[in-house]
C-alpha cells in the first residue's frame, strides 16, 4: 500500500533533473495504475512548466488507455453479454469520465418515448413503422452523412447527444430500444453496411436504419451481395453477436483515425481490436466503403 503523501512525493519527482530518476518514477506510476490519475491532474494544475505538463498529460493518457484495454479484455473474456457496456468502454477511450449509468438512463428514456406510441398486438411491420416514426420524426435521429468518417460516430454518447451517427451507431441505439420493447431485432454484418433483422419463428425481414428504417427482404440482400461480386454467406443474413458489433465499431474508429492521419490513435485502437478478436478470426467489417 502507498499513502497520499508517498504518492505526492513520488509524482513530484517527475520534474527531477536526473533522467534516470524520472524514468524510474514513470515506471512506478504506470505500475500503480489509474488510481494515480487524480494526483497527476492536481500536479498538472500546480505546474508552470509546459514540458512538465506535457509529460503528465502523456502519463494520464497512458494510464487511461491501459484502463480501457483492461476493461475491454475483461468484457470479452466474460462473454460480451452487455452490449451497452462494450460500447461504453469504447467511448471511454475518448471520454474517460463517461458514466455507464447515464448511458443506461438515456437509452431507457428513449425506450419510454417509443413505448408510449406502440401497441403490442401490432403486426411486426407495423411495430417497426411505429418505431421508425418515433425514432426519426420525434427523437430526430438521422444519418451523419456530412461527417460520415468522423471518429465521433463510434462514440455512443456523442451519437445519443447529437442524434447523428453512422450505420452501426444508429442501428445499435435503435436495436437496444427495440429489444427493450420486446421486439426480436438484431444486428446483421453486411459488407460496408450494418443493418438490422427482425427474426422470430418464420418471420424475418431487414431494416436499414441508416436509410430511415427502410424495410427490405432477403432477395434485396442477394442483389446487394451480387453487386459486390461476393459469395452469399450466413453472416450476411443472420444475427451477429455483441462481440461482432464492438469489433466493427472499433474497425470504424480505426479507419476514422486513418482518414485524419492520426497514427498514434490508429495503433491504440488496433490494440483494442486485437483484445476483442479471436485468434484466426475473420478481419472485422466496417461501415466504410471497401477499398
Amino acid at each position: 500500500m502507498i499513502n497520499d503523501n508517498e504518492i505526492k512525493a513520488l509524482i513530484s519527482l517527475l520534474d527531477d533533473d536526473d533522467q534516470e530518476i524520472t524514468e524510474h518514477v514513470e515506471q512506478k506510476i504506470r505500475e500503480l495504475g489509474g488510481q494515480l490519475i487524480p494526483y497527476l491532474e492536481s500536479e498538472w494544475e500546480d505546474s508552470f512548466s509546459p514540458l512538465h505538463q506535457k509529460k503528465i498529460e502523456e502519463l494520464i493518457h497512458d494510464l487511461q488507455y491501459q484502463s480501457v484495454l483492461d476493461r475491454i479484455r475483461i468484457w470479452k473474456e466474460t462473454g460480451g453479454v452487455d452490449l451497452l457496456e462494450g460500447l461504453w468502454i469504447v467511448a471511454t477511450y475518448q471520454y474517460p469520465d463517461l458514466s455507464l449509468d447515464k448511458l443506461r438512463q438515456e437509452i431507457k428514456q428513449l425506450y419510454l418515448d417509443v413505448w408510449l406510441e406502440g401497441k403490442s398486438e401490432m403486426h411486426p411491420i407495423d411495430q417497426i413503422k411505429t418505431l421508425n416514426s418515433v425514432f426519426f420524426n420525434k427523437l430526430k435521429f438521422a444519418a451523419n452523412t456530412k461527417h460520415f468518417h468522423s471518429p465521433s460516430n463510434s462514440m455512443i454518447n456523442v451519437v445519443l447527444e447529437s442524434r447523428r451517427g453512422n450505420p452501426i451507431s444508429l442501428c445499435v441505439i435503435y436495436m437496444m430500444i427495440a429489444q427493450q420493447l420486446g421486439l426480436p431485432v438484431y444486428g446483421v454484418n453486411l459488407p460496408s453496411l450494418f443493418v438490422l433483422t427482425y427474426k422470430k419463428d418464420h418471420t424475418q425481414f431487414y431494416i436499414n436504419v441508416f436509410n430511415r428504417g427502410l424495410v427490405f427482404s432477403k432477395s434485396d440482400i442477394d442483389h446487394y451481395i451480387g453487386q459486390l461480386n461476393l459469395k452469399p454467406a450466413d453472416t450476411y443474413y443472420q444475427p451477429c453477436t455483441n462481440l461482432d458489433i464492438v469489433r466493427r465499431v472499433l474497425r470504424n474508429l480505426m479507419l476514422a483515425f486513418e482518414k485524419i492521419g492520426d497514427t498514434g490513435r490508429i495503433k491504440e485502437v488496433e490494440q483494442l481490436l486485437d483484445a476483442v478478436n479471436d485468434e484466426g478470426a475473420t478481419p472485422p467489417l466496417s461501415d466504410y466503403t471497401s477499398k
